[in-house]
């Protein structure tokens, strides 16, 4: 199972209970600013998730994830986080 962003725009607005016209812009602008930060090479860390970010490889650039330790404690990868 997957979720798109639509379901995606209806979690967050319930959520955080507005409406979803503006969760959805708040989303769109929030992945825009991601990927122009990426595109400008610089990483994005989002506390309890993780950080993305580029490499430049030859003739290409790499992109890259790196879980924080909360999501790797979820899926049971090694941590050492204690939350």
């Amino acid at each position: 199972m997957s979720i798109d962003k639509q379901e995606l725009v209806r979690r967050v607005s319930q959520r955080v209970e507005r409406e979803t016209n503006i969760v959805e812009t708040v989303i769109d602008a929030t992945i825009e600013e991601i990927y122009e930060s990426l595109q400008q090479g610089n990483s994005v860390s989002l506390r309890n998730f993780g950080t993305f970010y580029v490499k430049v490889a030859p003739q290409t650039w790499v992109f890259k994830f790196n879980p924080s330790q909360r999501l790797r404690k979820l899926f049971g990868w090694a941590s050492t986080s204690k939350t």
